[in-house]
């Protein structure tokens, strides 16, 4: 067996798991002046774009199982960001849907994607290379989705 491969610095994943948590730790100062963890803005920006989604469909596009929502929305409901509506043609689909505080805060965050990308930039970093660096991500992602949902 070689042990290089399993040296910390020869791993794909680490860099990656690394740079995540760097990068929500840098979202933290933003997000804390508006009240809000990082998978609450996450769940946010996602009724942003769409308001009043089905609690699985908010679970597909953030990746996390209905267990790991459900308290996150509870909090967010006592914060008055949203609100769960039970659907009118089957009652078993819950639907969220942001109240006005929650979309107020919208124009809020609006300025977090550009702070956190200056954050980034430097001389040796370019946008072009966020950019590329976020659809090889994107790639991967969809390739390993692809392969979860083939085993499934």
């Amino acid at each position: 067996m070689d042990d290089q491969q399993l040296r910390l610095n020869n791993q794909i994943c680490f860099p990656i798991y690394s740079v995540s948590r760097l990068i929500t730790k840098a979202y933290k100062p933003y997000l804390e002046e508006m009240g809000l963890t990082y998978p609450q803005y996450l769940l946010l920006l996602v009724l942003w774009e769409r308001d009043e989604l089905s609690i699985n469909q908010i679970g597909e596009k953030l990746l996390l199982n209905t267990n790991t929502l459900s308290p996150l929305i509870k909090r967010m409901e006592k914060m008055n960001l949203l609100q769960r509506k039970r659907s009118k043609k089957d009652e078993r689909s819950v639907f969220i849907q942001l109240t006005d505080k929650g979309k107020a805060l919208k124009n809020t965050a609006a300025p977090i994607p550009e702070k956190l990308l200056n954050t980034l930039l430097t001389e040796d970093v370019t946008v072009t290379e966020i950019m590329l660096l976020k659809d090889t991500l994107n790639k991967w992602s969809d390739i390993l989705l692809e392969k979860q949902h083939s085993k499934d």
